[in-house]
């Protein structure tokens, strides 16, 4: 497993178009203190915030973990070879508990983003996050408090949910123990 540095993808995107941190966080609905701290790679945003700003910037979420213009028919990302966004920061400046590992990164142009996430602790909060597209998670291991809205699923290991994205949803770790889950967005 690789880090990848998504902060300055995310500073050549704004400064190429000339924008302060300001305008983006004003058009992104998020704090430019945060987008300063995710562009100096100081934090790792969520993947909804992250599509977010992918959406904000017209790129595809790949872009972020891809360093080259390679576009590919099919891709193998080898289990060494994940690119790790590290500590998830929420928009009001809150450790989130885990951390995502980008499953495809390659190909250009996709239709979805593939993602395992692993949930290392409790949250200490429950907010959710919402954006546009659809969502699949199949819990691989570990029991996950999954809210949606206003409801509470408990989701085992096996289990899976398919979602519209802009409801608001999170995934928690139901005990505080490791939760791992597969996760695909669409565009």
């Amino acid at each position: 497993m690789s880090e990848y540095n998504i902060g300055s993808t995310i500073k050549k995107l704004r400064l190429a178009r000339k924008l302060t941190l300001q305008a983006v966080a004003t058009e992104t609905g998020f704090s430019p203190a945060l987008i300063s701290q995710i562009e100096n790679d100081n934090v790792s945003p969520p993947i909804a915030t992250l599509s977010k700003i992918a959406k904000f910037f017209d790129v595809k979420m790949a872009q972020f973990f891809n360093e080259g213009e390679d576009d590919r028919k099919f891709e193998i990302v080898r289990a060494n070879e994940r690119n790790v966004a590290s500590r998830v920061i929420s928009k009001d400046g809150s450790s989130q508990g885990y951390f995502y590992e980008s499953l495809s990164f390659y190909k250009q142009n996709k239709k979805m983003d593939a993602f395992m996430i692993t949930v290392t602790e409790k949250a200490a909060e429950s907010n959710t996050y919402s954006h546009d597209g659809e969502e699949f998670i199949f819990i691989m291991s570990g029991t996950a408090q999954f809210l949606l809205d206003d409801q509470v699923f408990t989701l085992n290991e096996g289990d899976a949910i398919y979602l519209d994205s802009t409801l608001g949803h999170r995934l928690l770790s139901q005990d505080g123990k490791e939760l791992k889950a597969l996760v695909v967005v669409t565009k």
